[in-house]
This record gives C-alpha cells, sequence and structure tokens, in this order.
C-alpha cells in the first residue's frame, strides 16, 4: 500500500532538490552586491512615511477576516462537488443550507457596511 505514494514522495523530493539546487547555484556563481541603496528598507519603492508601528483603520483587519471566511467557503465546495454522487439529495440540501447561511452572514455584513471604504 505504501507503494502507491512513491510516485508523489518522488515528486517532492525532485521539487525541494531542484529547489535547493537553483538556490545553491545562485550563491555560488553571483557576485556579492551589498550596495547602500540596496539594503535600506523599502516598501512600495519609496521611503516609508511614518512609524511602522502607527494605528491604522481596523476595516482592514475586517476585510481581511472577511475575505479569509469566503474565501473557505470554496474549500467546502470543491470536495462536495467531486462527492455529489456518491451523497446524493442529503448532501446537495445540506450544501444547500451551508450556502444559505453563508449569504445571510454577506447580506448581514453589507447592510452593517462592513464592505465599504469611507
Amino acid at each position: 500500500m505504501l507503494g502507491n505514494y512513491l510516485p508523489i514522495l518522488l515528486i517532492i523530493f525532485v521539487g525541494f532538490l531542484i529547489g535547493l539546487s537553483m538556490i545553491g547555484l545562485n550563491r555560488l556563481f553571483s557576485p556579492p552586491r551589498h550596495d547602500p541603496e540596496k539594503v535600506l528598507p523599502y516598501e512600495c519603492g519609496f521611503d516609508a512615511l511614518e512609524d511602522a508601528r502607527s494605528p491604522f483603520n481596523i476595516r482592514y483587519y475586517l476585510v481581511a477576516i472577511l475575505f479569509i471566511l469566503f474565501d473557505l467557503e470554496l474549500i467546502f465546495l470543491l470536495p462536495w462537488a467531486v462527492a455529489l454522487p456518491e451523497i446524493g439529495i442529503a448532501g446537495f440540501v445540506a450544501m444547500l443550507i451551508f450556502l444559505a447561511l453563508l449569504g445571510l452572514g454577506l447580506v448581514y455584513e453589507w447592510r452593517r457596511k462592513a464592505l465599504e471604504w469611507d
């Protein structure tokens, strides 16, 4: 039974081998270039305007959490779609209930204006 996993392990091993060889070749053949411009911290191509620890709007976090929440829906939809012939009508109804609850959550967040930028 473990022989079935041998091709997968071989692919993972070859991937790591290729990745490590590329890093090694880069370190071996590339000249070190440590000029002052290269080692400066930067963001978006220009100097930082204020301190990195300054507070910012909580809506960035809210939108990120909402994105993750609704993105996780896709993780549940793919196995459900693949297994739909085996789970039958009961699985179909369960997924419709799940999607309805997610839709209600989206409507709730929309009405609370959590998705709008001021």
